[in-house]
């Protein structure tokens, strides 16, 4: 199994492809959602899509890690960050 990243970018195509549902977990009564979702089984045919799919999920993160950061998406980053421990 693999999971990617979805955010409100890209959580219509895998709807579409009806991909399984956000992993999730229960904490004191709730069920929280994360942000992966198990990559549709076709692409496990289709390289080159599975590629471009993956490719979109990083983007994805990168863009919320340097929101995260200060730091705006189109701003050069650091070719050594740092290690956060």
């Amino acid at each position: 199994m693999l999971y990617l990243r979805v955010d409100d970018h890209n959580r219509a195509a895998f709807e579409e492809a009806e991909s399984s549902p956000p992993l999730s977990y229960e904490k004191k009564g709730d069920t929280i959602d994360l942000s992966f979702w198990r990559a549709p089984e076709r692409l496990f045919d289709e390289p080159d899509e599975l590629v471009t799919w993956a490719r979109v999920a990083l983007r994805r993160r990168v863009g919320s890690r340097r929101r995260e950061n200060g730091q705006r998406p189109g701003e050069n980053q650091s070719r050594n960050p740092q290690v956060r421990t």
